[in-house]
């Protein structure tokens, strides 16, 4: 997602609020927009990046874009260039309180113009920056490869410094392909745009800031399209994710500690990966210049070189994966394949102090069993340090001591450093050494032997001198090149060399710190130019003496300082690290980069003492290094594994682990073999593999070993639980040999890590290649090797493994075994018997030949031995499966299952550890044939089943799916949809291909434009029967939204076996508690992100269950199965052609989205007087008054009781001053009056409901709120005792009669006319609800049966049955044309039927469009009206729970949604009423609502401070009305939704898929509130850098921010909506970042809690 917000407080904090933003025109040059500001005074917020959003129109300057001009960006380097000196260079200067941001940038008349495509290049007048600017470049391009361009600029009339790389050769003038398809010049300034040739997106554009090219300073800035970004080096980088708010990175080779600052260390890789978006498109971009640079990453997002010297040859790879960009960087070299024994475990120290000690290391590490390959020596083992000598004393063995180590399989490496001493006149004789300035003179500095030469190995003299002086393989070390003096023992010379007009931001701002002077010859060049390639050098040397020693033997080169391409030769390591938490944390960053580069951690660290806790866990991660090795520093304790004690738990976690890793080699060594061939990485971030899933983006506390081993260290001090990431892919706990069930579907689970273990996984798909470990490789490799096989999803893993003698050099075929294995039906068998297994199958390659199969049972390990797999082969291994526990299907729903009552309906029963997972479920087989047919059916089951129904599908761009009875008529809903008369005969048309399965039945809907699979009921337990009916669907992906009306705690569904009542109940909201609607609908979020969505249209008692496969099961009790499938293929699509179906909603009046006040509670019309006349005071925005049940007499539909006498003149004054009045009305008629008009000619008219005739054909009677007459009701007494005396008996309007509309519609005219006038009516408990269950006395006529029907859904107090708080089931309904049906069918209806009555009544009554608001709802009901969430309660939780809610119904089609604000139930608090104040001024249905007993909670019941706030957040709202009302209306016309699901605008960014603490109005204004108490300081998300961090959020504070891109309407607020409609409308105009406009780029909140969204 890449997409711009702006702050509403940045663009709203306006003087007087009077700002008129007019759309002016259009510019023909920039197709830019630009708009007038008048009357306008902007303050800005810092934390809002506010400046970024404003264009700069100094003169030629760069529109909305900023690009330092060469100065560094903290705060003290600006008076280096102040205003003067930034307008003499012909710069812009604006200084900014942002963090970071440049105040001196460029204009647009710096740069070149380009004469032509093959680009000569000639200075534009204008001002030099640092002097010496060259006049006449030249520009050179080609595509190298199909994936491959490079591009060149550089001095056209003299030749400049070009690395001399040995495998880069000179630009060509025949590309291999077009290089239009790539590239693109601008002439004027020049500038060039890379683009992907098969979607035309930019890459890199360096058109929005100029080039600069001068001898000693070349800059080149480059826009990208994300800020994705990895890569860049050596630093120490504590998130492998770049941050790109203005962070600078030198890259200049140095020996430096890495200790976490930004400065530049050891290696110079100006080298990065950018990933596009998630289809997994990348590229990486790579600078040959191995001069001293530093490469600044800006929001835009873009990227600045500024390199002091050489030219400038860029490599831009193109790949579908950033790990095809790093196999891309083959450009540089494949990666050597180390040999075998490197792999193995190593130890080292800086001053053993004597051979001695070095043995005694040796010798407890081997008495403890621990694998271990190599020893090394420091070098402490030289005489004075210098090399090729050893100390006659302390290490007078030496020369024997490999022969020791080889004794037992292990190896032996010394350190070299680049000194001379001893050698020194033969390599004098040579002249092999660096020399002064003169190029005579050898330089002279010091280091670990003190003053030292230093060799050239850029001169081929130097090389034959190392060749001959090595006779052993040596370490190299101190390659940057080291230097214990400045520059040399002499000094270095003032000169342009040594002091070079601009210094990138390296270490110390000096060029020659700890190094040679900058002015020194090399072969290759000034030392300036060639300083970062002395290591690099050192190696090419190095490589040509180990072949001339070693002969045919591979063998292990380590190097400190690097360059790419160093890789085709020498590993590395990062460097002199410090025993602490940070170092151990950053090495996984480290290693990821060089993965990049194309390596580990001193283990422990190398400074400092290390703690037990810290080593251990170290050793842990760093059994997973490549290069796993534990050293550390002179004059700290030991820290070898045996010298915590051979009892410790360091040794035996050590143990542990470097077992493993040594029972993985093989696989590890088959890793480093792709990387040698194919350029794969070896440690892998998760992105590679997931990198659809933005989670893993910035994923940088894990990694993977290649595709499939995942590990999560423990990292942090006094740690057992770590929050790991697990990508949406089956994953198999190593340790436990186990199936991970909760890791299946991407989730951050907590791991439980005691002080033993790490985190190790195998993702499913993966055949490893394993060997039975021993202590050395020498060893292990005698043993017998096996495979670990981890089935995915679809029951298939492959794998490969390499294998050659793991030492020789030069081998040019080498062998793999490829082997594949899917589950399925089994194979010929051999002999071989069926044994048990789980995913770990270990395959012994050794003695004779079986084909073989075996059965697949849970948690056992499958050895099979005997086998004889011959390299270069290819095998297939094949076994039958029984379910596994994620994918079992309930054969027993009701509760007390038991084995006995399982197997009676022909079911399996098996215990399963795992939480939530049936143990009663169906075998694969039970389910129906083609014709339906049930094959599996008991007495146990739900009765009567059905034997033959009928399926029928209707084609269109609605599919409809439906299957009934044809024998028998049954119930269906009798709520008209809007479908195509007619089916789509054109299969082409259709969005889908639907196929049938006959035995066991089953429908597969497939997405046709990606061959996703949205729904698929061939599983197991279809049952069609009388009263019993379930079918289960595999869905396309784990993301599910809506079905409702319940309480859920997160938007998207959990899918580990959650089951959902859904049966309209006056219920609160709970969790699992069926509540007062019934939305048998979801969306589906497929993979791909494409979405559907499915209606079931059945109105009986159903449930549905959620299983992980993933899967749903729907249960009903009555109807038919009545299927209506939209495609999308967009999220909002799915709801706009959902709205076509069941029809668009209603659009509201104007003024229903003013605030809106009501109380359960009013004692007389005073207190509505009182209030009304508070809030006007307050100058409070507030538009809609209500009147609750308590105006009526004794809670009668239209009857003023005697304390509201006055209300009817008070509604009237109010309506005149502009407000709105709405009055209650509850369904249930009293029938215990006198003198009641509305139930007498209800009686007349027959319009309530009534039994069945066969039952007496009498009212049938509940009670509600309307009390006996002349009773005086104590509250003190309990509800069912209050129930019992005071309640009178009510009867109930049959809405689906014609007659019931008729008799409503003038019951309602009645009162308007004669009573009060109103504007708008609430309807409540149409459940119906009752406060007796079924009817008074309890006792409903009829049979039993449907009250407590054999198969009761899990509903709140179901073992009350189905008349729980509502009419009897056998109570008897007649529909519009006469037919009668039972209460049981119709139950769900009935707030349906009540509100399209009601709606018609309003409109014709007031003659104006009014709103009606309903609490029970059906799919259509959004047509005539809105919704409320219900009587919720005053706490915290039901915040964030409403923000689901209203989300969901936008899902339904009802946009007119939000909860009371405040709460119903209980006491609200201060912080949290105010916070909910905040949250509700951005509901579409804005009201705070509280319950009787409860204090007031309306906006002037608290404090001024309280008001104040009130009064400022919804002078917000009341100013974005006009885009409000304008969704309202595009809601009504075209079905979209209001408030939104930050998905259905960023679906392309998986993050949105799981958030539900903000939400959208519309496309464009995102809302993100405080959800949480004492939340001053939120952690926020921001969409466009993809990080996190802090924002203040003060209590008077909501965070809004307007999407760059769109324009909103507003108007000025004023006390309510008559008039602010008098108020001249305006435009807030926010510039999206297309053609080179910036926008403010602002984050989005997430909760008060540091780690979760």
């Amino acid at each position: 997602m890449r997409d711009s917000f702006l702050s509403v407080r940045t663009l709203l904090r306006l003087r007087g609020w009077t700002v008129f933003l007019n759309l002016e025109h259009h510019r023909s040059d920039k197709k830019s927009i630009s708009i007038d500001l008048v009357n306008t005074s902007i303050e800005t917020d810092h934390t809002d990046y506010a400046t970024s959003s404003i264009d700069f129109s100094c003169k030629a300057c760069t529109t909305g874009t900023m690009v330092v001009v060469a100065v560094n960006n903290d705060k003290k380097d600006f008076n280096l260039f102040p205003q003067l000196t930034c307008e003499q260079r012909g710069c812009c200067w604006s200084p900014l309180d942002t963090p970071n941001v440049p105040w001196c940038f460029f204009s647009s008349n710096h740069g070149y113009t380009a004469h032509s495509i093959t680009a000569e290049l000639s200075r534009m007048p204008s001002p030099s920056l640092f002097g010496a600017d060259i006049q006449q470049l030249s520009f050179h391009a080609e595509m190298q490869t199909s994936n491959r361009l490079r591009f060149k600029i550089f001095d056209a009339q003299q030749k400049r410094f070009e690395v001399p790389h040995e495998h880069i050769n000179t630009v060509t003038s025949n590309p291999s392909t077009p290089i239009s398809d790539a590239l693109e010049i601008t002439n004027e300034p020049f500038g060039l745009i890379v683009r992907r040739k098969e979607n035309k997106k930019v890459l890199f554009d360096t058109t929005f800031a100029p080039l600069v090219f001068a001898d000693q300073f070349l800059q080149l800035s480059a826009k990208l399209p994300s800020h994705n970004i990895y890569g860049l080096g050596e630093h120490v980088h504590q998130n492998y994710r770049h941050d790109t708010n203005w962070r600078t990175w030198p890259i200049f080779t140095r020996d430096a500690f890495p200790n976490g600052g930004t400065h530049n260390l050891y290696g110079h890789y100006p080298f990065f990966l950018c990933l596009e978006d998630n289809s997994g498109k990348s590229f990486g971009v790579f600078l040959l210049n191995s001069n001293a640079m530093e490469v600044t990453l800006q929001p835009a997002p873009a990227v600045t070189y500024r390199t002091i010297g050489g030219i400038l040859d860029f490599f831009i790879f193109f790949g579908e994966t950033p790990e095809q960009v790093v196999q891309e960087f083959e450009l540089i070299g494949r990666p050597v394949i180390p040999p075998y024994w490197s792999l193995g475990f190593q130890l080292s120290r800086w001053n053993y102090g004597s051979l001695s000690e070095v043995k005694k290391t040796v010798e407890r590490n081997r008495a403890v069993g621990l694998p271990y390959d190599i020893q090394y020596t420091d070098i402490d083992y030289m005489e004075e340090k210098k090399d090729f000598t050893y100390d006659k004393v302390n290490f007078k063995d030496l020369p024997t001591f490999a022969d020791y180590l080889h004794e037992k399989g292990q190896k032996y490496i010394l350190i070299l450093v680049n000194v001379a001493y001893g050698s020194y006149d033969r390599g004098t004789a040579k002249n092999a050494w660096v020399t002064e300035s003169d190029g005579k003179t050898h330089l002279v500095g010091e280091v670990w032997p003190g003053e030292t030469v230093f060799p050239d190995y850029t001169s081929q003299n130097c090389i034959d001198w190392w060749v001959d002086e090595y006779d052993r393989l040596y370490k190299e070390d101190m390659n940057e090149v080291a230097n214990f003096k400045q520059g040399s023992n002499k000094g270095c010379s003032v000169n342009k060399l040594n002091y070079p007009p601009y210094t990138p931001r390296i270490l110390d701002d000096l060029m020659y710190s700890k190094t040679l002077c900058m002015d020194a010859k090399q072969a290759w060049g000034n030392h300036y130019d060639v300083h970062s390639l002395y290591g690099y050098s050192m190696v090419l040397a190095t490589e040509q003496a180990l072949q001339r020693v070693f002969g045919g033997n591979r063998t292990l080169m380590l190097t400190r300082s690097s360059f790419p391409g160093v890789g085709k030769y020498s590993g590395h390591w990062l460097g002199d690290n410090g025993a602490n938490w940070n170092d151990i944390k950053w090495a996984i960053p480290g290693m990821l980069e060089f993965g990049l580069f194309g390596i580990g951690a001193d283990i422990c660290g190398f400074f400092d003492d290390s703690s037990e806790e810290l080593c251990r866990r170290w050793m842990q991660v760093g059994a997973f290094y490549p290069f796993s090795r534990n050293h550390n520093a002179e004059g700290y304790k030991p820290q070898d594994p045996a010298s915590y004690g051979a009892s410790s738990l360091l040794v035996a976690t050590s143990k542990h682990y470097l077992s493993i890793r040594y029972t993985l080699l093989p696989y590890l060594y088959t890793l480093f073999y792709k990387a040698h061939t194919s350029g794969d990485t070896v440690v892998r971030p998760l992105l590679h593999e997931f990198y659809s899933d933005s989670d893993t983006w910035a994923v940088d506390r894990q990694f993977l070993w290649g595709k499939y081993l995942l590990i999560t260290p423990v990292l942090d001090p006094g740690v057992d639980r770590v929050q790991g990431y697990f990508p949406d892919a089956v994953w198999y706990d190593y340790e436990t040999v186990r199936y991970s069930l909760f890791l299946k579907y991407g989730s951050s689970p907590m791991l439980f890590l005691p002080a033993d273990k790490l985190g190790l996984h195998i993702r499913g798909g993966a055949i490893l290649p394993t060997q039975e470990p021993d202590v050395t490789t020498t060893h292990s490799r005698l043993r017998p090797m096996g495979l670990i096989i981890a089935l995915d999803d679809n029951n298939q893993a492959t794998g490969e493994l390499f294998w050659d003698d793991g030492d020789s050099r030069g081998i040019t075929v080498l062998e793999t075994v490829n082997i594949y294995v899917k589950l399925g039906p089994s194979c010929v068998s051999k002999g071989c018997r069926n044994i048990s297994s789980q995913f770990l199958v270990c395959l012994s390659l050794t003695k004779c030949d079986c084909f073989f199969s075996f059965l697949f049972v849970l948690n056992k390990v499958l050895t099979l031995n005997d086998l004889s797999l011959t390299l270069g082969e290819s095998y297939k291994v094949q076994w039958d499966s029984e379910a596994l526990d994620y994918q079992r299907v309930d054969c027993h729903p009701e509760e007390n299952s038991n084995e006995a009552e399982c197997k009676k309906r022909g079911c399996l029963w098996e215990v399963s550890a795992a939480e939530n997972v049936p143990w009663c479920f169906y075998p694969e087989d039970y389910a129906c044939s083609f014709s339906l047919t049930p094959l599996f059916f008991s007495a146990s089951l739900p009765r009567s089943p059905i034997l033959n129904p009928i399926l029928k599908l209707t084609y269109s761009h609605v599919l409809l799916i439906q299957i009934w009875d044809p024998s028998t008529e049954r119930f269906e809903v009798p709520v008209p949809l809007t479908v195509p008369s007619t089916p789509e005969s054109d299969e082409d048309k259709r969005l889908y291909k639907v196929s049938v399965t006959e035995s066991p039945f089953g429908i597969q809907v497939v997405r046709k434009s990606t061959g996703t699979t949205i729904w698929d009921s061939s599983m197991p337990g279809f049952i069609f029967s009388n009263m019993f009916i379930q079918i289960s669907t595999k869905l396309s992906s784990k993301f599910v939204y809506g079905f409702g009306e319940t309480e859920h705690t997160s938007f998207k569904h959990d899918l580990d076996y959650h089951t959902w009542g859904m049966f309209a109940k006056d219920q609160p909201p709970g969790y699992k508690m069926n509540c007062y609607g019934v939305h048998p609908f979801y969306m589906g979020l497929e993979n791909t992100g494409d979405a559907h969505g499915v209606l079931l249209l059945n109105s009986n008692a159903m449930d549905v269950t959620f299983q992980p496969t993933p899967s749903l099961t729907y249960r009903t009790i009555g109807g038919i199965l009545d299927f209506y499938m939209v495609l999308g293929p967009t999220p909002e699509m799915v709801v706009q052609e959902y709205t076509s179906l069941v029809g668009r909603p209603v659009l509201p009046a104007y003024w229903s989205l003013g605030f809106q006040l009501c109380r359960y509670g009013y004692a007389n019309d005073s207190e509505i007087e009182n209030l009304y006349t508070d809030m006007k005071k307050a100058g409070i925005p507030y538009d809609v008054q209500y009147a609750d049940i308590d105006y009526m007499e004794r809670q009668l539909d239209f009857v003023l009781d005697s304390e509201f006498q006055g209300l009817p003149a008070l509604v009237d004054r109010m309506r005149a001053e502009g407000m709105r009045f709405i009055f209650i009305l509850d369904p249930a008629i009293s029938g215990n009056e006198t003198n009641y008009p509305a139930f007498e000619k209800g009686v007349a008219q027959d319009v309530f409901i009534k039994w069945p005739k066969e039952l007496g054909d009498g009212i049938v009677w509940g009670k509600v709120w309307p009390d006996f007459p002349n009773v005086t009701v104590d509250e003190d007494l309990d509800w069912e005792t209050q129930v019992q005396i005071y309640r009178s008996y009510a009867a109930f309007p049959d809405f689906f009669r014609s007659q019931t509309a008729a008799w409503w519609h003038q019951e309602i005219k009645d009162f308007y006319t004669n009573v009060m006038k109103f504007d708008g009516l609430w309807i409540d408990m149409n459940e119906p609800a009752s406060f007796v269950h079924g009817t008074v006395g309890g006792t409903c006529l009829g049979e039993n049966l449907l009250e407590f029907p054999p198969y009761m859904p899990p509903l709140e107090s179901k073992h009350e049955g189905l008349k729980h708080k509502t009419l009897c089931m056998n109570s008897e309904q007649i529909l519009s044309d006469g037919k009668r049906v039972k209460h049981y069918d119709v139950h769900n209806l009935y707030g349906w039927s009540h509100t399209k009555p009601t709606y018609d009544a309003l409109l014709d009554v007031t003659g104006k469009r009014g709103i009606v608001v309903t609490r029970s709802t059906y799919p259509s009901s959004g047509k005539w009206a809105g919704h409320w969430l219900g009587d919720n309660y005053a706490t915290w939780d039901q915040l964030y729970k409403s923000i689901i809610g209203m989300m969901e119904f936008s899902l339904f089609g009802i946009p007119y949604t939000g909860a009371d604000i405040c709460g119903f139930f209980n006491k609200a608090d201060y912080e949290m009423c105010l916070r909910w104040m905040q949250l509700g001024a951005f509901y579409p249905y804005s009201r705070n609502h509280n319950g009787k007993g409860n204090p007031r909670q309306d906006p002037v019941a608290w404090d001024d401070r309280f008001a104040t706030a009130s009064k400022d957040v919804l002078n917000i709202r009341y100013t974005l009305l006009p885009y409000l009302y304008t969704l309202m209306f595009e809601a009504h016309t075209q079905g979209s939704t209001v408030v939104r699901p930050l998905l259905h605008e960023f679906t392309n960014d998986k993050t949105t898929w799981d958030i539900h603490r903000q939400f959208l109005w519309g496309p464009a204004l995102l809302i993100s509130p405080a959800l949480d108490a004492v939340c001053s300081t939120i952690q926020m998300l921001d969409f466009f850098f993809y990080y996190f961090f802090k924002h203040l959020t003060p209590l008077e504070r909501i965070n809004l921010h307007v999407r760059g891109g769109y324009i909103l309407p507003w108007q000025k607020p004023e006390s309510n909506t008559k008039l602010s409609r008098k108020n001249p409308l305006g435009l807030i105009v926010a510039l999206s970042d297309m053609k080179g406009h910036s926008s403010t780029v602002t984050p989005i909140l997430s909760s008060c809690h540091g780690t979760s969204m």
